[in-house]
């Protein structure tokens, strides 16, 4: 590997080099995937997703800080976007932002798990995600990047966000149960 090379081959696997590597916001993305009448799936994101990754020499000494836009909030309906940033879920007047902060990593090839503190609502809870590095590319203008993707499953109620309406069934109208998504594009900074 010289100095300045973007990879390097680690246990046989290419992963990017060390350094400070900063998200790019118009190549990230934070989804979420529940269910409504606990039968079919509603999925949303978050289109300002900021943060930088510090990617150590040794995989599991590395650390990633994430920052969310709450009001950025989007499931491709209007009227259910406007009751996300409301009180009863994400009441982005008083919690503009969420965050996450890794506090242990641990890797073997290309992937691993990540766990982090999540802060929504200015509550914080710890979080594991599965991670997985995609790969490297340089884009035209010269800039390194890699991509990674993250997986996790939350219950939403452990921050505090319990809205829900009983059903004359006997269900409730939205899935305690969350599953995260997360698409992350890094470019490198140092």
């Amino acid at each position: 590997m010289t100095q300045n090379a973007p990879t390097r081959i680690l246990d046989g696997v290419v992963l990017p080099a060390p350094g400070i590597w900063k998200i790019d916001p118009s190549h990230a993305e934070v989804a979420f995937v529940g269910r409504h009448f606990m039968l079919t799936k509603v999925r949303g994101r978050f289109t300002k997703v900021d943060g930088e990754v510090h990617i150590a020499d040794r995989p599991e000494d590395s650390s990633v800080s994430v920052k969310i836009e709450m009001a950025s909030v989007y499931s491709g309906f209007e009227m259910r976007d406007d009751h996300l940033r409301s009180p009863n879920f994400f009441d982005v007047e008083r919690y503009p932002w969420a965050t996450f902060t890794s506090t242990d990593i641990s890797w073997a090839g290309s992937g691993g798990q990540m766990t982090g503190d999540l802060t929504i609502n200015d509550v914080t809870r710890p979080i594991t995600l599965e991670i997985s590095y995609l790969g490297h590319a340089r884009d035209p203008r010269g800039n390194d990047r890699a991509g990674f993707e993250a997986h996790g499953h939350i219950n939403r109620e452990n921050w505090g966000i319990t809205w829900n309406q009983l059903l004359e069934s006997g269900g409730m109208m939205i899935s305690k149960e969350i599953d995260l998504e997360v698409n992350l594009e890094i470019t490198r900074a140092t």
